[in-house]
């Protein structure tokens, strides 16, 4: 791709106007919506850059200022059309994240076009894949983090083409939409910018053969591991509970009492209990009863005040540690608001909220996994928060701000520092002599716990922080969720759809619980087996497969990222030695 030409007074007379220069903004951010809104459209995502890289073009060779601002005007309109949802949980936020999102999406684009007047050649744009996918990569671990958009994600409506994510993760995909879009435009600028006839017969043979080789050869490599792949690992039986209750009435309008007796009824009408625990029974007559493991999932926050220094004295814990006796078999795997409290006559951190005098407390977004009689009980406290809505950026900062100036509206929860696993617990066999199912199961040394990897709600976009469950041993993952937030959008679908991503970078069965959104069983190769309707009361039963095998990615990360940045900084190296030459 040579050096873009200036264009003669004739040429600019007809050049591209007004017009035609918000066209081609608008284009783009169109092609690039598609994917996220439309199932099965992810390829529309590998030519979607085109328009905007042609406007970049003309306005460099029409000498036009002002491209930053048609590249803001692209990427928010992208940004509002597929994530305009946001809105409906806090319209502040909504227009913030979309604009301010936008804005570090156009000055990638803007140093791109800078770059041009000190790199030659096809440097620039390596140099904008690369910053590109080094931004996406540095997204993923910033303090306010929104990888929604990243270009990989695309592709998570249709799964089908990508299934070598279990390779390079999403950031593959990136990768793969920037490899197409460049390598199109290079051969459209060569075409029809006067360049063609320069190029030699082989030259020409090789761009043309390549850019069908580029299209074809990952989707011909996932078509086959998606004929290939199968499911891996001992079964687990799952029972998903969906209770729906709206998340905005739900904390005020609700008790806890009657939640808990929702989630109660749809286990008694989906599980059997053993047979020693029901009426009129004589438990020293049964022999045998259901041994097997089964998990159950509720979803995110399903109970709320749950004090981290008396968790088995809350009134959920108990309840449901008593009704498991009726259930010796299953674990219950639920989200929980949960706090903690510190004594301190001063105010132990900037998260920390007061309680009473010398007494504060720090909040928590949690999983939790027990059995009967809660004699196992294990905590998780979800890590990747949502900003604002769940924690407050640079805290000892806006933490002050809120107090002072916003009235204390921004949440605080705390994460821990790194990932966790729970257990769904595994009973042992009882034996002959054992007096009742009931008892062998309840007095027996619980062995082969099964670790799962509790992926909370936001916690299901970032893959390679999913990864680190499975790098601990989980063979399954579990996302508690609460979609509903957003009404009926494509918010929640997109959510869905992106833990079938997880599922093909991890090779790994996922069962997830939504309150109001989509509950799903999804296999390893991220299809969806079976699922709930949106905004329905219902249970979802079924089977779900243990997998122990590390995919490449588990082993060794992304890659794509981390070889992109290296490349960003080179280049940006080069070009800032370029901008400032010797005398």
């Amino acid at each position: 791709m040579k050096q873009d030409q200036k264009l003669s007074r004739e040429q600019l007379k007809t050049g591209c106007t007004f017009g035609w220069r918000l066209l081609g903004s608008l284009a783009s951010s169109v092609l690039l919506s598609i994917p996220f809104l439309v199932p099965g459209t992810g390829p529309v995502m590998l030519v979607a850059f085109l328009p905007l890289l042609y406007l970049e073009r003309r306005m460099t060779q029409e000498e036009r200022p002002r491209f930053f601002l048609y590249a803001w005007l692209c990427f928010s309109a992208w940004n509002f059309i597929t994530t305009f949802w946001v809105c409906n949980a806090t319209m502040g936020g909504g227009i913030f994240t979309g604009f301010a999102n936008a804005f570090k999406m156009a000055l990638i684009f803007q140093f791109f076009h800078w770059s041009k007047k000190r790199l030659n050649g096809v440097l620039p744009y390596i140099f904008l894949a690369a910053m590109w996918l080094a931004w996406e990569k540095i997204y993923f671990v910033s303090p306010i983090p929104w990888p929604w958009l990243v270009l990989g994600n695309a592709f998570a409506g249709s799964i089908a083409c990508v299934q070598w994510y279990e390779w390079t993760g999403t950031l593959g995909g990136s990768l793969w939409v920037w490899a197409f879009n460049l390598g199109l435009f290079g051969v459209l600028v060569a075409r029809y910018g006067g360049a063609w006839p320069r190029f030699n017969r082989k030259a020409k043979a090789a761009m043309v053969t390549a850019l069908p080789l580029l299209l074809l050869v990952p989707m011909a490599v996932s078509l086959v591991l998606w004929n290939t792949t199968k499911e891996e690992g001992e079964e687990l039986e799952v029972l998903i509970s969906q209770p729906n209750f709206d998340p905005y009435e739900k904390f005020e309008f609700y008790t806890q009492g009657e939640q808990n007796a929702v989630l109660a009824t749809q286990i008694r009408e989906n599980l059997p209990a053993a047979e020693s625990s029901k009426p009129g029974v004589d438990s020293a007559a049964v022999d045998g009863g259901p041994t097997a493991p089964v998990l159950i999932l509720a979803p995110e926050t399903f109970t709320s005040s749950l004090w981290l220094d008396d968790v088995r004295g809350n009134s959920t814990v108990y309840q449901f540690a008593s009704f498991l006796k009726d259930y010796p078999y299953a674990t219950l795997l639920m989200g929980a608001s949960t706090y903690e409290r510190i004594s301190s006559k001063e105010r132990p951190s900037a998260t920390a909220r007061p309680l009473r005098e010398g007494l504060w407390y720090e909040s928590h977004n949690s999983a939790l996994s027990l059995n009967t009689g809660a004699s196992r009980l294990d905590l998780y406290h979800k890590s990747r928060l949502v900003p604002a809505t769940e924690s407050t950026p640079f805290p000892a900062i806006m933490g002050r701000f809120d107090d002072e100036v916003l009235g204390g509206v921004m949440a605080r929860c705390i994460g821990q520092p790194e990932p966790s696993l729970l257990y769904c617990y595994a009973p042992v066999e009882p034996s002959d002599s054992a007096a009742s199912t009931a008892v062998a199961i309840s007095e027996s040394a619980l062995v082969s716990d099964i670790p799962v990897a509790p992926v909370i709600c936001y916690e299901s976009i970032f893959g390679d922080y999913c990864r680190e469950f499975v790098l601990l041993g989980a063979k399954l993952l579990c996302v508690i969720t609460n979609d509903a937030w957003w009404g009926d959008t494509p918010g929640y679908r997109q959510h869905l759809d992106y833990s079938r991503l997880r599922a093909v970078e991890m090779r790994r069965d996922v069962a997830r619980s939504a309150n109001t959104g989509i509950s799903a069983i999804i296999n390893q190769r991220g299809e969806i087996v079976a699922s709930t309707p949106w905004w329905t009361r219902a249970v979802l039963k079924g089977k779900v497969h243990l997998n122990a095998r590390e995919t490449f990615f588990v082993r060794h990360g992304d890659i794509v990222g981390r070889a992109a940045t290296f490349l960003f900084l080179l280049l940006l190296a080069l070009w800032l030695v370029r901008l400032f030459p010797k005398r």
